[in-house]
């Protein structure tokens, strides 16, 4: 289907064609018109599908009528990365309308509070923010949402992992009762369920397949020592030439240091990012990578939900994600919306059965990589530790009760 089909304003369309958008996905063909027509929606989609512009298609096309004044659609998201990126999409669609937007995040300076402060106060079209930096602005007073039409919870699974359940409810607590509900998450686990009766009105639910990862994604796993996962990161990179968006993920942010360093010193210009950084170094980094200046970036789970760039070549799990959920999302930044992509995992003796349960999860059984001359050594088991006293230490004798001879 056609965005054209849809009873989108003229405008909309001819944003959508200068931004090459011709064919909806499957997500948003099922959910477009269930908001159209003012009904809740519960979906549960896995990532890379199209879903923002699934939610933000709509609610345009319904604000461009609009004459009340004031905040009128509000999408509460996870993180920063996450809010940006969707609110970059919101300007976007909306480039031929009088529809304005802001992003609302913590972590940046004086002059992002105030920008963010007027914004709310002066009641700007559309907000996108994230739990903790928004009830702080409402808490003081420094936000009017009477005149909200729609409310969007954005990953509302991954919002309840992070501990943000709270948060929404007490945001909810500001927000007429009034008012068209839309939720969207990668799973469906009870929680979820739990908020969704709570919070939704005799919701619509949209179901497409979840833990399973996309079908341009080309997935390769190598089993090897922790101590050659160097190693054979670089070769990877130095096979692939003509590839000039690489995504790295890896497990803590000293790893993504350690990994920066290594590639660097091996005249592989890279990059870090996690959350050692200020947000406008993150920013910086980001830009970098999305503008193609940049051809690797290593990074935390920090980005496995909140990046949306075109055109990664290769994403490589340096460590084993923790769950298939994770390794869904991950993968996912690379073959996004019927796209093309390579995902290599890199598996030691420590992840094998997670990773085992990785593709149990995703029902299949992830091809070798092959052509490099690594393997696992699982006949290698960790040092003994030492029972030796110290050398300065005292003996004592402990006679066991009864042992006495008479």
């Amino acid at each position: 289907m056609e965005f054209k089909e849809f009873e989108f304003k003229p405008e909309i369309i001819e944003a959508l064609s200068y931004m090459n958008f011709v064919e909806a996905t499957p997500i948003q063909e099922k959910v477009i018109p269930i908001i159209l027509e003012n009904h809740d929606l519960i979906a549960c989609s896995q990532t890379g599908t199209g879903k923002t512009a699934a939610f933000v298609l709509p609610i345009l096309s319904t604000l461009y009528e609009s004459t009340t004044e004031g905040v009128k659609a509000l999408i509460i998201v996870p993180t920063r990365e996450l809010a940006i990126q969707i609110e970059q999409q919101i300007q976007g669609f909306s480039y031929f309308l009088s529809i304005g937007s802001v992003a609302v995040y913590g972590g940046g300076d004086g002059h992002d509070w105030e920008a963010q402060r007027k914004a709310l106060i002066n009641g700007t079209d559309i907000v996108v923010a994230t739990p903790g930096k928004l009830l702080s602005y409402l808490k003081m007073g420094q936000a009017n949402f009477d005149n909200l039409a729609f409310l969007v919870l954005d990953e509302a699974d991954r919002m309840l992992d992070m501990g943000f359940v709270d948060d929404i409810n007490a945001i909810i607590s500001f927000l007429p009762k009034k008012r068209q509900n839309l939720m969207f998450s990668a799973t469906m686990p009870q929680n979820i369920r739990q908020l969704a009766k709570k919070l939704l009105v005799q919701p619509i639910e949209v179901a497409f397949s979840m833990s399973k990862p996309a079908e341009g994604v080309d997935q390769k796993v190598c089993y090897l020592n922790e101590t050659d996962k160097i190693s054979l990161l670089k070769s990877v990179i130095a096979d692939r030439p003509t590839y000039d968006c690489i995504l790295i993920f890896t497990s803590t942010k000293e790893k993504v240091g350690r990994i920066v360093r290594s590639l660097r010193q091996n005249g592989i210009p890279c990059e870090g990012i996690s959350s050692n950084l200020e947000q406008n170094e993150r920013e910086e980094v980001l830009g970098k990578f999305r503008a193609k200046q940049l051809r690797v970036l290593v990074a935390t789970d920090v980005l496995s939900r909140g990046i949306d760039v075109k055109d990664i070549n290769l994403v490589v799990n340096f460590d084993v994600p923790s769950d298939a959920e994770d390794y869904v999302h991950r993968i996912g930044r690379t073959a996004r919306v019927n796209a093309k992509g390579e995902a290599i995992t890199l598996v030691n003796a420590d992840d094998l059965k997670k990773f085992k349960l990785v593709e149990k999860e995703i029902e299949m059984e992830v091809p070798k990589l092959e052509g490099y001359p690594y393997t696992l050594d699982t006949s290698r088991k960790p040092p003994k530790r030492s029972h030796a006293r110290p050398t300065n230490s005292k003996t004592f004798h402990v006679k066991k009760r009864g042992s006495e001879k008479p």
